[in-house]
């Protein structure tokens, strides 16, 4: 689905990213993790041009990136900001219904895809109509990711998605992001710095330093089969946890397994 080869930036003397190259399959949600200034915002950045590569290539279902018209391409990619980025004197309706009415979709067309999505987040319908000011921070957080999916954009950028959160709120939305059908036929690429929050979600991780890649796997690897020093310490201060994690949505996805299979059963 998207294919980055060699990417590379840098802002006057400072090396952001330095031959970056890594392939993400359609459907995965991949996290990019590491410590504050590793290039990971950078590296989201460059993929829907935010930020304009200094080299390299990005490759979205085979199409150079850089060969698009930069509006074209954001309107087809979804993005869910760090501070999520309403529009403060619009309305939490008029936010959501952004891109769409960028793409000349019918109004009944936006109303019903609105509708939709505020059922599907939870997010009352009451609220539509107010402004952003008015919600509380989950409530801003599920309408920031209403305004990212509401032309459906196969591609789903989020940056820090959850970190302005209370820890509360935020393991609740976490909850309902992995529980969302909608999100399962994305191709996610997610930013964080919370190591628990990436094991919670990522199919795989890329763990970043000072720019580059220093390895890439699912969580069980990097948690077990660290490539260096720094990706073994990098986890080290909360290996404990992160392996009850691990064995806690190990159970989880072999408890489904099981409801999958009796319910097989059943419809036989």
């Amino acid at each position: 689905m998207i294919k980055i080869e060699q990417l590379g930036k840098a802002f006057a003397s400072t090396i952001a990213v330095s031959d970056f190259s890594l392939e993400i399959a359609e459907g995965e949600n991949l996290v990019l993790l590491g410590t504050s200034g590793c290039g990971k915002t950078t590296t989201l950045k460059m993929i829907n041009r935010l930020i304009e590569p200094d080299e390299g290539s990005i490759l979205i279902n085979g199409r150079d990136v850089r060969q698009e018209v930069p509006e074209i391409l954001r309107l087809g990619i979804g993005y869910v900001m760090q501070h999520i980025g309403l529009f403060p004197h619009y309305s939490v309706y008029e936010n959501i219904a952004i891109v769409p009415k960028l793409l000349k979709w019918a109004p009944d067309k936006i109303k019903l895809r609105i509708q939709e999505l505020a059922d599907k987040l939870h997010l009352p319908w009451e609220l539509l109509n107010k402004l952003p000011a008015q919600l509380s921070g989950g409530q801003m957080q599920r309408a920031g990711l209403a305004r990212a999916l509401a032309a459906d954009p196969p591609v789903l950028l989020m940056d820090e998605p959850f970190g302005a959160l209370d820890n509360v709120t935020r393991s609740s939305i976490q909850k309902e992001f992995k529980e969302l059908e909608e999100l399962k036929r994305k191709t996610i690429i997610m930013v964080t710095h919370d190591v628990q929050e990436a094991f919670e979600l990522a199919d795989r991780i890329c763990l970043m330093d000072k720019g580059k890649i220093v390895q890439t796997g699912t969580p069980e690897e990097l948690l077990h089969q660290p490539a260096n020093d720094f990706a073994r310490k990098f986890f080290d201060g909360q290996r404990l946890s992160l392996e009850i994690k691990l064995n806690a949505l190990e159970a989880l996805s072999f408890a489904d397994l099981i409801k999958e299979s009796q319910k097989f059963g059943k419809d036989e």
